[in-house]
């Protein structure tokens, strides 16, 4: 049996709820709503109620989420900001745009920021460090929170892969001075094109940002600072809207998708999963990626495409510290080491449960099981 099961289905996004994203276009377009209207300052609002924050920015993409997020807490030029590896490179890109350097850390097995490589890190240049909530999980924040206060850095936190993760009970963004969030389409809420947040419960951080996305100027139209053009597109606003009523039913669908990959693969010993839906009562995963580690990966990617089974290389196969001419410095052993094992399997809601299983059937002959 072929089956055509692409990674992530572009196409299945507006077809979804078509009435209400062409009703909600229909009136954008025919009031002019273009910047900076109503539909933007409604979903702000819904979303920074959502994850139960004073603030939510919205702003042009998730790198500008983390531009803006790392100017307006002031880390001046050749601060250190340590990160994870185990990365897209927007997250060490947007450090160096401010001056700062970026000092890459391991991750632990959930391929996560390893608290004990942030250790070894920080000195006396040490200003910030970035946690990565990667592929819905929100990381492990107690030992990171208690570094950061008891060395007195800032946290400034990428969930651009985790709106809706939580750790003991706390959402991924909550945990630092301001989280950065990404509405790109593929996201687990995305839009039609690019987007972001950032969400802060720092009053004084929201008003630096609210300038930095329009050019510097205030409510008044008085210019206070150099600002960017940087906000988040009121068309995309009026799509976010809708797609954040029906969030919680994507997340759902997620979790079940996880919960029958584990059901499925979960005794190969080739195979390491990411941890099960409900496995720790201290996270709730969303799954915004299924990353799991293969033997001979290679093979099983090829193995799945000729199947028809879109799968992908996380960052094409590459972790921040491979690109040799960035010459960044840190620690990243088994960062290297698990690189070379990713692969994310197919997992979103244009899939129905019977494709898991034969995506997972695939994977079982591939094993000969």
């Amino acid at each position: 049996m072929m089956s055509n099961i692409p990674f992530f289905d572009y196409a299945s996004l507006y077809p979804a709820h078509k009435d209400e994203y062409s009703e909600a276009i229909e009136n954008v377009l025919s009031r002019g709503a273009f910047i900076m209207q109503s539909e933007l300052f409604e979903f702000e609002d819904k979303l920074s109620n959502y994850l139960d924050v004073k603030h939510a920015i919205g702003v042009a993409d998730g790198t500008t989420a983390l531009l803006l997020s790392l100017r307006a807490s002031e880390i001046q030029a050749y601060d250190e900001v340590i990160v994870p590896s185990h990365t897209f490179a927007a997250c060490a890109s947007t450090i160096t745009q401010i001056g700062a350097v970026p000092i890459l850390c391991d991750c632990c097995e959930d391929h996560l920021i390893d608290p004990e490589s942030v250790e070894k890190l920080i000195n006396g240049k040490t200003k910030a460090i970035m946690p990565v909530h990667l592929n819905g999980r929100t990381a492990n924040m107690d030992k990171i929170l208690e570094l950061a206060h008891s060395k007195k850095l800032l946290i400034i936190e990428d969930a651009c892969q985790a709106l809706g993760s939580s750790f003991k009970n706390t959402f991924a963004g909550k945990f630092g001075l301001a989280g950065a969030f990404s509405f790109y389409p593929s996201k687990t809420l995305g839009c039609f094109g690019d987007g972001g947040a950032i969400i802060t419960n720092d009053d004084e951080i929201a008003r630096k940002i609210k300038l930095f996305r329009d050019h510097g100027r205030n409510e008044e139209g008085d210019i206070e600072v150099w600002g960017n053009n940087a906000r988040l597109d009121n068309l995309q606003a009026a799509v976010l809207l809708i797609r954040l009523k029906y969030y919680d039913e994507e997340i759902m669908h997620r979790r079940l998708l996880a919960n029958r990959y584990e059901e499925r693969l979960g005794n190969i010993e080739a195979l390491k999963l990411p941890p099960a839906p409900d496995s720790s009562k201290d996270h709730y995963d969303i799954f915004q990626n299924y990353e799991i580690e293969a033997k001979n990966r290679d093979a099983l990617k090829k193995f799945l495409s000729e199947k028809k089974v879109g799968t992908i290389l996380p960052w094409g196969g590459y972790c921040l510290h491979n690109f040799n001419k960035l010459n960044l410095t840190g620690h990243y052993d088994y960062t290297e080491k698990m690189r070379k094992e990713l692969l994310l399997l197919p997992l979103n809601s244009s899939i129905a449960i019977e494709e898991i299983d034969l995506v997972c059937d695939y994977v079982e002959c591939f094993y000969n099981l």
